[in-house]
């Protein structure tokens, strides 16, 4: 399967590069809503800024549209991380792009470890670092990746264009794969384990779409097939029988597990591996915040995750103010 993923369109930019002898105010870690809006405040409220990221725009990137986001009445996801990374990149923000943070040494000055060995000093830290989809851990998901199994319909559904696939789940975000895939697949088959979570409106618009089949109670067991992805296995959960259901594809649309590995060890989490923040995003460790989908913020949106963004700039923004060094 070849990646679709669109972040490298917005890794071009006039940002300055970090440099491991600079000690900064703040380092802001990840490139979604939260992790930008971060930067924007910290570096409008007079910090010494800079960001790390992986992927720049995060998964707004992979959402095909947004209908939610005030002043925007229907923006692509694209377009809306174009927007911010347009406000950011303006400022003059320092960028270390695709480079993922390994940990953090704690201290009155923080150091933060990449992949890559460079090693960067900052005041405090912010850690906006996202999630990433959730697996169905069954036989053949492994097998198949990139061979049938994908986890973005946004980026990797054109491949699938006058075929029969499956998605894998009940909540609105499979539900608005399974809508976006009816346009250019010649079937969907939306598969979950219970009954639908989706909002209403969203169900109303699936159920009236022709070339959508919908499984409730239905258990995905395995996936199997040749070279590539043929079929998934299922069983009734109601009458305990199973069945192929013939498919090129499945889109694994299940909920997403937060970006917080890294950070095993020096900050307190939950046991999904959210971090635990309190109401000014501050963690266990002063001098580092998390925002956005890694943290214990409820609702998982992204105006939610970019005003995180902007409320751990300035409590950052008030810790630096303190801090003697």
């Amino acid at each position: 399967m070849f990646d679709l993923n669109i972040s490298s369109q917005f890794t071009e930019n006039k940002s300055p590069g970090l440099k491991e002898s600079t000690l900064y105010d703040v380092i802001v870690i990840g490139g979604g809503p939260a992790g930008l809006n971060a930067a924007l405040y910290a570096k409008r409220k007079g910090l010494q800024t800079a960001i790390i990221v992986d992927k720049l725009g995060g998964q707004v990137l992979d959402t095909s549209s947004v209908e939610n986001y005030l002043g925007f009445e229907e923006i692509s996801g694209e377009g809306l991380t174009e927007k911010f990374r347009h406000h950011v990149t303006n400022l003059d923000i320092p960028i270390k792009k695709d480079s993922r943070v390994d940990r953090i040494e704690d201290g009155n000055i923080k150091k933060i470890h990449t992949s890559s060995g460079l090693v960067y000093q900052s005041k405090s830290v912010i850690i906006a670092t996202g999630s990433k989809p959730r697996q169905l851990g069954v036989p053949g998901e492994e097998a198949y990746l990139g061979k049938g199994v994908a986890y973005c319909a946004i980026c990797d559904g054109p491949f699938f264009t006058d075929l029969e696939v499956a998605v894998a789940g009940g909540g609105n975000s499979a539900v608005e794969a399974a809508i976006d895939l009816s346009k250019i697949a010649s079937k969907v088959k939306l598969i979950h384990r219970s009954d639908l979570k989706a909002d209403q409106i969203l169900i109303d618009r699936l159920n009236a779409i022709q070339n959508i089949e919908v499984y409730t109670q239905t258990q995905i067991i395995e996936l199997g097939g040749q070279a590539l992805l043929e079929h998934v296995k299922v069983q009734d959960k109601s009458s305990g029988e199973e069945k192929i259901i013939q498919v090129n594809g499945i889109f694994v649309e299940i909920g997403y597990l937060p970006n917080s590995t890294a950070f095993e060890g020096l900050l307190e989490r939950t046991p999904s591996g959210e971090i635990i923040v309190n109401d000014k995003t501050e963690t266990n460790i002063p001098g580092i915040y998390a925002a956005g989908d890694v943290a214990t913020v409820p609702y998982k949106q992204i105006i939610i995750a970019a005003s995180e963004g902007a409320k751990a700039a300035l409590s950052a923004n008030d810790y630096v103010n303190k801090l003697k060094i």
